[in-house]
């Protein structure tokens, strides 16, 4: 099939190759001139694993190829997937809808023959109603062309690999052409067995903010048990693997740590509550409200504890950063945990050093008045601490024993709970980790305690 897909951020460029990996002929379609050029050279604008391979093969192929002009996507496209991204508006939490806006009134004049309209990003209930009656009133075709909703639930870090395998596919249809369109477009999905669920608009698009909310809720659920762990002096992730053991609860998105951010999760359960209230429902979402603050609390939590890990003040203390981005496997620092706590240690006066392995750059045009490093070894050199704010495979595999060399004091905070506290400590590191019991200090440990409050001592004489 013919099909463009208009917008080629993270979710657009990556449904765009798929699509043309898949064998349709597509169409991407950004107002960027730059990302398309450099999308049409075979480059990824981003970081996402997999991703420049599929670009490389599909381009090659024919079968893809990327425009500015969204006329020559009308006269293109049988289908026209809508990708754009739905941010949180600036005077309130609800979500902006300007650019799903744009594209209907650039697109629909154009539009003069039978196709299908189907938006994919995430938007509140109703969004598809709207645009169907907007549609309806600029194409000179209007009552050939439908309006679908067929929501994404992508993973940054395996978006390539959820979009040609699926756990399952929602459409949010209004008639049997619009479902037998979209059937053909996942033709080899469907044929491996993917999940198809077939709904209506206003049901495909709840599905999507609605799982959302749900993970944001068992992340939130966890991390409220870590604060708990570290008052009764229990362990968090001990706790979690009893839990997940029930079949009704499952251990994923149950690791307690620095909590959630990117682009989706604490904008979408915010467009929710805000869409709830336009209902008239707003008390059926109330918890999203606590679910949000938990979040916020964790960020705040890591700066008080790594504080005290510093003696109470980060005032002339340096700080390594081990990450900037929301998660791994991504370059993406919106809303990210590990700037926020960064931005607020640099904030309260420490000199902060941050690595990581895809983010650096992103993080630098956020937060330029930050040291960066392109070597966790320099990133650590003579830092009186060491956060732990982003769950790289590369940090892992970090040996304890070199890294104490480069440092100042053997001082480590895992606010992920994802390194190998024992082997830390073996090797004379000081570790707190959030919702984790600290185990009495070794000897070793307590010299080098000893040594660091005669620092501060010092610097404060």
């Amino acid at each position: 099939m013919r099909l463009t897909v208009i917008g080629t951020g993270y979710l657009g460029a990556v449904h765009a190759v798929c699509m043309a990996d898949i064998g349709h002929e597509v169409l991407g379609v950004d107002v960027d001139a730059e990302k398309i050029a450099t999308l049409n050279e075979g480059r990824a604008p981003f970081h996402e694993p997999g991703l420049r391979e599929v670009l490389t093969r599909a381009l090659a192929s024919g079968r893809l190829r990327f425009t500015t002009s969204l006329r020559e996507a009308a006269d293109f496209g049988e289908v026209h997937f809508l990708c754009v991204g739905t941010p949180q508006r600036r005077d309130s939490p609800a979500a902006d809808l300007r650019y799903v806006d744009a594209v209907v009134e650039g697109l629909a004049p154009h539009l003069r023959k039978p196709c299908l309209l189907v938006g994919k990003s995430t938007v509140p209930v109703g969004t598809a109603a709207q645009v169907a009656a907007r549609v309806a009133a600029l194409a000179p075709d209007g009552a050939d062309v439908e309006v679908a909703w067929n929501p994404e639930f992508l993973r940054e870090g395996f978006a390539v690999e959820d979009t040609l395998r699926p756990d399952r596919l929602v459409a949010g249809v209004s008639s049997e052409r619009a479902d037998r369109i979209l059937r053909s477009v996942y033709a080899p999905m469907l044929r491996a067995g993917v999940p198809y669920i077939s709904t209506d608009p206003a049901t495909a698009e709840l599905v999507k903010v609605s799982a959302n909310a749900f993970l944001a809720t068992k992340i939130s659920f966890i991390n409220a048990m870590a604060e708990v762990c570290d008052a009764a002096g229990a362990d968090v992730t001990t706790l979690a693997e009893a839990l997940g053991h029930d079949t009704r609860i499952g251990r994923r998105f149950l690791s307690a740590g620095l909590g959630f951010g990117g682009g989706c999760l604490p904008k979408d359960i915010r467009a929710f509550m805000a869409r709830a209230e336009d209902l008239g429902v707003s008390g059926s979402v109330a918890f999203l409200r606590e679910v949000d603050a938990i979040n916020a609390r964790q960020r705040r939590r890591t700066v008080d504890i790594a504080r005290s890990m510093v003696g109470g003040s980060f005032t002339g203390r340096r700080v390594a950063v081990l990450g900037a981005t929301f998660k791994p496997d991504s370059d993406d620092v919106r809303d990210s945990p590990a700037l926020a706590v960064a931005a607020a240690v640099h904030h309260e006066g420490a000199e902060v050093r941050l690595h990581d392995p895809e983010g650096i750059e992103n993080a630098r045009a956020v937060l330029p008045r930050l040291e960066y490093a392109h070597e966790v070894s320099k990133a650590c050199e003579d830092a009186d601490l060491v956060l732990h704010l982003t769950e790289w495979a590369e940090y892992r595999a970090i040996d304890p024993s070199v890294l104490a060399s480069v440092t100042r004091s053997r001082t480590l905070l895992d606010a992920r709970n994802a390194l190998d506290l024992t082997r830390w400590r073996s090797a004379g590191w000081t570790v707190r980790a959030l919702g984790r019991p600290t185990p009495p200090a070794l000897p070793n440990q307590q010299a080098a305690a000893g040594d660091l409050a005669a620092v501060y001592s010092s610097d404060v004489g």
